[in-house]
Protein backbone atom coordinates (compact mmCIF):
# COMPACT_ATOMS: atom_id res chain seq x y z
CA UNK A 1 0.00 0.00 0.00
CA UNK A 2 1.28 3.37 -0.87
CA UNK A 3 0.71 6.56 1.15
CA UNK A 4 -0.23 9.67 -0.87
CA UNK A 5 2.55 12.24 -0.34
CA UNK A 6 2.08 15.16 1.77
CA UNK A 7 2.56 18.49 0.73
CA UNK A 8 6.17 20.10 1.45
CA UNK A 9 6.35 22.10 4.25
CA UNK A 10 6.90 25.79 3.99
CA UNK A 11 9.54 27.40 5.58
CA UNK A 12 8.79 30.82 7.24
CA UNK A 13 11.27 33.41 5.16
CA UNK A 14 14.38 34.38 6.95
CA UNK A 15 13.78 37.25 8.50
CA UNK A 16 17.30 38.00 8.74
CA UNK A 17 17.20 38.55 4.98
CA UNK A 18 14.22 40.88 4.94
CA UNK A 19 15.55 44.40 3.73
CA UNK A 20 16.19 46.55 7.03
CA UNK A 21 13.70 49.64 7.65
CA UNK A 22 15.95 52.69 7.06
CA UNK A 23 15.49 55.32 9.44
CA UNK A 24 14.78 57.86 6.42
CA UNK A 25 11.93 55.72 5.45
CA UNK A 26 10.36 56.32 8.72
CA UNK A 27 11.11 59.91 9.07
CA UNK A 28 11.98 62.31 6.52
CA UNK A 29 14.28 64.73 6.69
CA UNK A 30 12.60 67.83 5.09
CA UNK A 31 15.64 69.67 3.05
CA UNK A 32 16.41 73.62 3.90
CA UNK A 33 13.60 74.45 1.20
CA UNK A 34 10.97 72.72 2.27
CA UNK A 35 11.68 74.06 5.70
CA UNK A 36 12.00 77.76 4.36
CA UNK A 37 8.34 77.09 2.80
CA UNK A 38 6.97 74.88 5.69
CA UNK A 39 7.92 78.63 7.93
CA UNK A 40 6.36 81.06 5.64
CA UNK A 41 3.13 79.18 5.07
CA UNK A 42 2.38 79.24 8.85
CA UNK A 43 3.65 82.27 9.47
CA UNK A 44 0.97 83.46 6.57
CA UNK A 45 -1.50 81.06 8.24
CA UNK A 46 -0.89 82.66 11.40
CA UNK A 47 -1.11 86.51 10.25
CA UNK A 48 -4.39 85.67 8.69
CA UNK A 49 -5.93 84.31 11.33
CA UNK A 50 -4.82 87.24 13.65
CA UNK A 51 -6.64 89.76 10.46
CA UNK A 52 -9.80 87.37 10.65
CA UNK A 53 -9.83 86.90 14.68
CA UNK A 54 -9.25 89.94 15.85
CA UNK A 55 -11.87 92.42 14.41
CA UNK A 56 -14.33 89.54 15.32
CA UNK A 57 -12.97 89.46 18.79
CA UNK A 58 -13.02 93.32 19.32
CA UNK A 59 -17.03 93.68 17.91
CA UNK A 60 -18.14 91.00 20.54
CA UNK A 61 -16.69 92.50 23.04
CA UNK A 62 -17.75 96.16 21.59
CA UNK A 63 -21.05 94.55 22.00
CA UNK A 64 -21.34 94.17 25.34
CA UNK A 65 -20.01 97.80 26.42
CA UNK A 66 -21.51 100.85 27.13
CA UNK A 67 -21.37 103.56 24.77
CA UNK A 68 -18.88 106.11 27.11
CA UNK A 69 -16.54 102.63 27.36
CA UNK A 70 -16.30 102.05 23.41
CA UNK A 71 -14.65 105.18 22.96
CA UNK A 72 -12.67 105.88 26.59
CA UNK A 73 -11.76 101.95 26.72
CA UNK A 74 -12.20 100.22 22.84
CA UNK A 75 -9.85 97.45 23.59
CA UNK A 76 -10.47 96.45 27.71
CA UNK A 77 -12.63 94.09 28.56
CA UNK A 78 -16.07 95.43 29.73
CA UNK A 79 -16.55 96.98 33.32
CA UNK A 80 -19.91 94.77 33.25
CA UNK A 81 -21.54 92.80 30.27
CA UNK A 82 -24.57 94.52 29.31
CA UNK A 83 -26.70 92.11 28.10
CA UNK A 84 -29.39 94.61 27.65
CA UNK A 85 -27.42 96.15 24.50
CA UNK A 86 -28.75 92.81 22.71
CA UNK A 87 -32.63 92.86 23.54
CA UNK A 88 -32.30 96.60 22.84
CA UNK A 89 -31.11 95.66 19.66
CA UNK A 90 -33.71 92.79 18.78
CA UNK A 91 -36.95 94.85 19.78
CA UNK A 92 -36.35 98.55 19.72
CA UNK A 93 -33.85 98.71 16.79
CA UNK A 94 -35.83 96.19 15.16
CA UNK A 95 -33.60 93.65 14.33
CA UNK A 96 -35.87 90.51 14.97
CA UNK A 97 -37.65 91.70 11.89
CA UNK A 98 -34.74 92.25 9.77
CA UNK A 99 -33.99 88.32 11.20
CA UNK A 100 -37.02 86.20 10.28
CA UNK A 101 -37.24 88.24 7.19
CA UNK A 102 -33.84 87.11 6.07
CA UNK A 103 -34.34 83.95 7.38
CA UNK A 104 -37.65 83.37 5.30
CA UNK A 105 -35.83 84.55 2.27
CA UNK A 106 -32.74 82.75 2.64
CA UNK A 107 -34.25 79.20 3.35
CA UNK A 108 -36.47 78.76 0.70
CA UNK A 109 -34.26 80.23 -1.83
CA UNK A 110 -31.98 77.52 -0.69
CA UNK A 111 -34.16 74.90 -1.04
CA UNK A 112 -35.56 75.79 -4.31
CA UNK A 113 -31.76 76.08 -6.01
CA UNK A 114 -30.67 72.78 -3.98
CA UNK A 115 -33.92 71.38 -5.85
CA UNK A 116 -33.36 73.18 -8.95
CA UNK A 117 -29.87 72.87 -9.03
CA UNK A 118 -29.50 69.01 -8.42
CA UNK A 119 -31.90 68.44 -10.52
CA UNK A 120 -30.48 70.04 -14.38
CA UNK A 121 -26.76 68.86 -12.80
CA UNK A 122 -27.92 65.27 -13.03
CA UNK A 123 -29.80 65.67 -16.54
CA UNK A 124 -26.35 67.49 -18.16
CA UNK A 125 -24.07 65.35 -16.30
CA UNK A 126 -25.87 61.37 -17.22
CA UNK A 127 -27.62 62.55 -20.39
CA UNK A 128 -26.43 62.93 -23.93
CA UNK A 129 -28.94 65.34 -26.39
CA UNK A 130 -28.23 68.30 -28.63
CA UNK A 131 -26.93 71.05 -26.85
CA UNK A 132 -26.11 70.03 -23.44
CA UNK A 133 -22.62 71.44 -23.99
CA UNK A 134 -24.21 74.91 -24.39
CA UNK A 135 -26.52 75.13 -21.78
CA UNK A 136 -23.49 74.06 -19.22
CA UNK A 137 -21.28 76.58 -20.44
CA UNK A 138 -24.67 78.84 -20.50
CA UNK A 139 -24.39 78.08 -16.72
CA UNK A 140 -20.51 78.67 -16.11
CA UNK A 141 -20.66 82.24 -18.13
CA UNK A 142 -23.68 83.29 -15.63
CA UNK A 143 -20.84 82.41 -12.85
CA UNK A 144 -18.81 85.05 -14.52
CA UNK A 145 -21.71 88.04 -15.18
CA UNK A 146 -20.94 91.05 -12.70
CA UNK A 147 -23.93 91.51 -10.90
CA UNK A 148 -24.13 95.14 -11.53
CA UNK A 149 -25.17 95.18 -14.99
CA UNK A 150 -27.97 92.70 -14.16
CA UNK A 151 -29.46 95.22 -11.47
CA UNK A 152 -31.32 97.49 -13.62
CA UNK A 153 -32.82 94.55 -15.91
CA UNK A 154 -33.74 92.76 -12.79
CA UNK A 155 -35.59 95.54 -11.35
CA UNK A 156 -37.93 95.83 -14.42
CA UNK A 157 -38.09 92.37 -14.71
CA UNK A 158 -39.52 92.22 -10.65
CA UNK A 159 -41.39 95.03 -11.29
CA UNK A 160 -43.59 94.07 -14.20
CA UNK A 161 -44.25 90.55 -12.13
CA UNK A 162 -45.66 92.34 -9.73
CA UNK A 163 -43.23 91.32 -6.85
CA UNK A 164 -41.05 94.62 -6.72
CA UNK A 165 -41.15 94.80 -2.55
CA UNK A 166 -42.36 91.02 -1.47
CA UNK A 167 -40.46 88.04 -0.72
CA UNK A 168 -41.62 86.29 -3.41
CA UNK A 169 -39.67 88.70 -6.09
CA UNK A 170 -36.41 88.19 -3.58
CA UNK A 171 -36.47 84.64 -3.18
CA UNK A 172 -37.05 84.01 -7.34
CA UNK A 173 -33.79 86.69 -8.05
CA UNK A 174 -31.55 84.63 -4.97
CA UNK A 175 -32.97 81.05 -6.24
CA UNK A 176 -31.37 82.60 -10.51
CA UNK A 177 -28.58 84.44 -8.67
CA UNK A 178 -27.24 80.72 -7.05
CA UNK A 179 -27.95 78.30 -9.98
CA UNK A 180 -25.15 78.77 -12.00
CA UNK A 181 -22.52 77.93 -8.77
CA UNK A 182 -24.77 74.78 -8.14
CA UNK A 183 -25.14 73.75 -11.43
CA UNK A 184 -21.50 73.71 -12.16
CA UNK A 185 -20.53 72.21 -8.80
CA UNK A 186 -22.98 69.41 -8.76
CA UNK A 187 -22.36 69.00 -12.25
CA UNK A 188 -19.09 67.59 -11.89
CA UNK A 189 -19.89 65.82 -8.61
CA UNK A 190 -22.66 63.86 -10.23
CA UNK A 191 -20.32 62.63 -13.09
CA UNK A 192 -18.21 61.23 -10.28
CA UNK A 193 -20.99 58.97 -9.07
CA UNK A 194 -21.21 55.08 -10.84
CA UNK A 195 -23.66 54.64 -12.79
CA UNK A 196 -23.15 50.43 -12.21
CA UNK A 197 -26.19 51.26 -10.01
CA UNK A 198 -28.62 53.74 -12.16
CA UNK A 199 -28.67 50.92 -14.70
CA UNK A 200 -29.35 48.40 -12.37
CA UNK A 201 -32.36 50.40 -10.93
CA UNK A 202 -33.31 50.93 -14.35
CA UNK A 203 -33.69 47.26 -15.40
CA UNK A 204 -35.43 46.56 -11.99
CA UNK A 205 -38.21 49.00 -13.58
CA UNK A 206 -37.21 51.90 -11.94
CA UNK A 207 -38.00 55.24 -13.58
CA UNK A 208 -35.88 58.18 -14.42
CA UNK A 209 -37.14 60.67 -11.81
CA UNK A 210 -36.90 57.50 -9.52
CA UNK A 211 -33.26 56.55 -9.97
CA UNK A 212 -32.55 60.34 -9.35
CA UNK A 213 -34.44 60.36 -5.56
CA UNK A 214 -34.13 57.30 -4.85
CA UNK A 215 -30.19 56.26 -5.96
CA UNK A 216 -28.32 59.39 -6.76
CA UNK A 217 -29.62 62.47 -4.72
CA UNK A 218 -28.73 60.52 -1.63
CA UNK A 219 -25.03 59.44 -3.14
CA UNK A 220 -24.61 62.88 -3.94
CA UNK A 221 -25.04 64.36 -0.60
CA UNK A 222 -21.98 65.51 0.76
CA UNK A 223 -21.66 67.76 -2.45
CA UNK A 224 -25.33 68.83 -1.74
CA UNK A 225 -24.26 69.59 1.83
CA UNK A 226 -21.28 71.62 0.80
CA UNK A 227 -23.09 73.51 -2.00
CA UNK A 228 -25.80 73.97 0.08
CA UNK A 229 -23.73 75.76 2.83
CA UNK A 230 -21.83 77.98 0.08
CA UNK A 231 -25.18 78.86 -1.10
CA UNK A 232 -26.44 79.88 2.33
CA UNK A 233 -23.85 81.79 3.61
CA UNK A 234 -23.56 84.19 -0.12
CA UNK A 235 -27.47 84.60 -0.10
CA UNK A 236 -27.11 85.41 3.94
CA UNK A 237 -24.95 88.36 3.27
CA UNK A 238 -26.16 89.54 0.13
CA UNK A 239 -26.73 92.89 -0.05
CA UNK A 240 -26.77 94.97 -3.60
CA UNK A 241 -29.78 92.72 -4.52
CA UNK A 242 -32.39 93.43 -1.90
CA UNK A 243 -30.96 96.86 -1.86
CA UNK A 244 -32.23 97.44 -4.96
CA UNK A 245 -35.80 94.81 -5.31
CA UNK A 246 -36.77 95.44 -1.29
CA UNK A 247 -38.10 99.06 -1.04
CA UNK A 248 -40.14 98.12 1.32
CA UNK A 249 -39.01 98.86 4.86
CA UNK A 250 -40.90 96.42 6.63
CA UNK A 251 -39.45 93.46 4.33
CA UNK A 252 -35.64 94.57 4.87
CA UNK A 253 -33.41 91.81 5.37
CA UNK A 254 -30.37 91.92 7.96
CA UNK A 255 -27.69 93.18 5.93
CA UNK A 256 -29.90 95.79 4.45
CA UNK A 257 -31.21 97.20 7.67
CA UNK A 258 -28.09 97.49 9.32
CA UNK A 259 -26.52 99.20 6.68
CA UNK A 260 -29.85 101.70 7.04
CA UNK A 261 -29.31 101.95 10.58
CA UNK A 262 -26.12 102.26 10.46
CA UNK A 263 -25.82 105.43 7.89
CA UNK A 264 -28.55 106.76 10.77
CA UNK A 265 -25.77 107.25 13.38
CA UNK A 266 -26.67 103.69 15.08
CA UNK A 267 -29.99 104.06 16.64
CA UNK A 268 -29.45 107.79 17.63
CA UNK A 269 -26.09 107.42 18.60
CA UNK A 270 -26.84 104.14 20.24
CA UNK A 271 -23.72 102.59 19.05
CA UNK A 272 -23.65 99.34 21.74
CA UNK A 273 -27.06 98.05 20.35
CA UNK A 274 -25.29 98.68 16.98
CA UNK A 275 -22.48 96.11 17.47
CA UNK A 276 -25.18 94.08 19.22
CA UNK A 277 -27.23 93.90 15.95
CA UNK A 278 -23.83 93.08 14.00
CA UNK A 279 -23.23 90.26 16.10
CA UNK A 280 -26.95 88.98 16.00
CA UNK A 281 -26.42 88.91 12.25
CA UNK A 282 -22.98 86.87 12.34
CA UNK A 283 -24.34 84.38 14.64
CA UNK A 284 -26.62 82.47 12.26
CA UNK A 285 -22.88 82.34 9.68
CA UNK A 286 -20.60 81.49 12.38
CA UNK A 287 -23.29 78.62 13.77
CA UNK A 288 -23.16 77.09 10.17
CA UNK A 289 -19.78 77.23 9.56
CA UNK A 290 -18.91 75.85 12.55
CA UNK A 291 -21.63 72.93 12.87
CA UNK A 292 -21.05 71.80 9.19
CA UNK A 293 -16.91 72.67 8.73
CA UNK A 294 -16.36 69.25 8.48
CA UNK A 295 -19.10 68.30 6.28
CA UNK A 296 -17.60 71.11 3.68
CA UNK A 297 -13.94 69.43 3.68
CA UNK A 298 -15.91 66.17 3.13
CA UNK A 299 -17.68 66.88 0.18
CA UNK A 300 -15.03 68.52 -1.74
CA UNK A 301 -12.32 66.03 -0.91
CA UNK A 302 -14.86 63.08 -1.76
CA UNK A 303 -16.04 65.23 -5.23
CA UNK A 304 -12.06 65.70 -5.78
CA UNK A 305 -11.18 62.20 -5.15
CA UNK A 306 -13.70 60.14 -6.99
Amino acid sequence: MTLGTSAPATTPPDRSQRRPRRHDDAHHKASPGERTLNVFTHGFLAVWAILVAVPLIWAVLTAFKTDSEIFSSPWSLPAQWQFGNFVRAWTTASIGTYFVNSLIVVSVSVVLVMLLGSMVAYVLARYEFPGRGVIYYAFVAGMTFPIFLALVPLFFVVQNLGMLGTYQGLILVYTAYALPFTVFFMTGFFRTLPSALAEAAMLDGCSHSGVFFRIMLPLARPGLISVGIFNFLGLWNQYLLPLVLMPDSDHYVLSQGLAVLAANQGYRSDWSALFAGLVIALLPVLAVYVVFQRRIQEGLSVGAIK
